[in-house]
């Protein structure tokens, strides 16, 4: 038996319950991939949007997923509980990826978590978007979603040698390492410089 095998955080009795909560890495593109594809071109299909219209919406769609991340992550996955249900959910959610990040089994969330976010969402879009806007959208929303998951997991378990790549690693892990709170954004500082939190970055010391 390999002593070095990770043990992850077990948070439900319930067998069936406690497997959903891990996830292989390529199960969000399998869900959400085809549903994104499908929604892309029932929008087109149904209703010929014009290239400029469609590529307006791929942008909206993408940017609102980002600051959607940011929301989610700051106010909801952070959100300073005081009752013992609102502690326990709030490490259901994310807590428990803060005592383990190493945890490669959750490092995407899990389709039985994103689901009723995903669909409360939906119902919100469907509320204040014209019905020939809202599926192309919605695709994009949830390539902004894939994109982040993405990179959330390579953060934690790839190298990231690609500059870009490289700092936004080292942005999520200072989330996580440096104390400091903050840096919500994940897939992009942005928000984090919208709304002030972003850290101000400890100078280097000199050689």
């Amino acid at each position: 038996m390999d002593s070095t095998r990770h043990e992850s955080i077990r948070l439900f009795e319930n067998e069936l319950l406690e497997r959903l909560s891990h996830v292989h890495p390529i199960t969000p593109l399998v869900f959400w991939g085809p549903i994104a594809a499908w929604l892309f071109w029932s929008g087109l299909s149904t209703y010929g949007l014009p290239a400029g219209t469609v590529t307006a919406l791929a942008v909206a769609g993408v940017f609102t997923w980002s600051l959607t991340e940011y929301g989610l992550h700051r106010f909801l996955f952070h959100f300073p509980a005081k009752s013992r249900l609102g502690k326990w959910l709030v490490f259901l959610f994310h807590g428990n990826h803060h005592d383990d990040p190493k945890d490669k089994t959750r490092l995407v969330m899990p389709p039985a978590g994103a689901i009723p976010i995903m669909a409360v969402l939906y119902l919100l879009f469907r509320a204040v978007l014209p019905a020939a806007w809202l599926e192309v959208f919605t695709a994009f929303f949830i390539v902004g979603y894939l994109v982040y998951d993405y990179i959330h997991y390579a953060t934690h378990h790839f190298p990231m040698r690609n500059p870009v790549a490289k700092y936004l690693k080292h942005y999520h892990l200072k989330h996580h390492f440096s104390g400091q709170g903050g840096r919500y954004g994940v897939s992009s500082p942005l928000w984090d410089m919208v709304f002030g939190t972003r850290p101000a970055e400890s100078p280097r010391p000199g050689r």
